[in-house]
């Protein structure tokens, strides 16, 4: 079964957004993280370097974490080029709304 460009470019905006949202909640998760980390040692009494390894490698992820970020806003702007050279539109494609009942669980 063929796709259609439109649903073909509206699945594809959908999965960049939810894309994005998923490293922007794992940059906050990873933060508060940090700041849980930090605090537990500090209110533990513990010396200033314990735990300087695990916080050094969870700096690390937080990094790899804005690369990410930073190639897939590259590869949210080559999609939208080739949108434009389909369609000539360079615009994403509206969020699909949902009804307040799909949001209830």
């Amino acid at each position: 079964m063929t796709m259609t460009f439109a649903v073909a470019n509206m699945r594809v905006a959908r999965d960049v957004r939810e894309a994005e949202r998923a490293l922007d909640e794992a940059l906050l998760r990873q933060s508060e993280l940090f700041a849980s980390m930090v605090t537990a040692r500090r209110e533990a009494g513990l010396e200033p370097f314990t735990g300087h390894e695990a916080l050094l490698r969870l700096a690390k992820s937080q990094q790899a974490l804005l690369d990410s970020s930073g190639d897939l806003a590259r590869v949210h702007g080559q999609l939208l080029g080739i949108q434009h050279k389909m369609s000539g539109n360079d615009e994403c494609p509206p969020e699909e709304k949902t009804s307040h009942l799909s949001n209830v669980a």
